[in-house]
């Protein structure tokens, strides 16, 4: 399977069917049984697990369902957080944080902590933090899945945005009418890929 650079790829299937192992394998997380991965043309199984973190984090932007925001911080310090690790300075890491937040229509809500904004804030807060360190690509897990319709729709329309704006996209989503938004879908049944596959 390829995805090109500035595509915007759906991966859906079964409850079971291999959607969470392919995008953790496209993410660096888990190792192919077998055959290959490359990313942005790097072939990626021969690093080390030290190698791999610097990769996730200078190549990989990631959106879960349950937006794993820190509780207690403000929304611009948990989109500094992958700055952070990366050692930026301070004053860097708040100017790329912010711009971030207001590429996602939330740098308003920058001081406010996870508990005091909407569950589609909190996801695009966390879109936010998967972009700050301008990732190679964005995957995303169920982006919509713990959000209503409205949520969902406002989600949708940032990634959307920035796959316009270029960025690539890899979405696992169930939901058919989600799916649609991407220019491509793959469906993946008992661990492999029965559709959708660009060579």
């Amino acid at each position: 399977m390829t995805v090109q650079k500035g595509e915007y790829v759906a991966i859906v299937g079964a409850s079971g069917s291999g959607k969470s192992t392919l995008l953790n394998i496209l993410g660096c997380l888990d190792a192919p049984s077998e055959g290959s991965y490359r990313l942005d043309g790097i072939e990626v199984s021969t690093f080390t697990e030290s190698e791999l973190s610097l990769l996730r984090n200078r190549k990989i932007g990631f959106v879960f369902q349950s937006f794993n925001l820190i509780p207690r911080t403000t929304a611009l310090s948990n989109v500094e957080l992958p700055l952070v690790y990366a050692g930026m300075a301070r004053k860097h890491r708040r100017e790329r944080a912010r711009a971030a937040l207001d590429l996602v229509g939330i740098g308003h809500r920058a001081d406010h902590t996870p508990t005091q904004l909407s569950g589609g804030e909190q996801q695009r807060v966390a879109i936010a933090r998967a972009l700050v360190t301008a990732p190679t690509l964005v995957l995303a897990d169920e982006p919509t899945g713990n959000l209503d319709s409205r949520n969902s729709a406002d989600v949708l329309a940032v990634f959307d945005r920035l796959n316009t704006a270029g960025r690539t996209i890899v979405m696992i989503t169930h939901e058919a009418d989600v799916a649609a938004h991407a220019h491509r879908t793959v469906r993946v049944h008992d661990g492999r890929i029965v559709a959708g596959v660009l060579a």
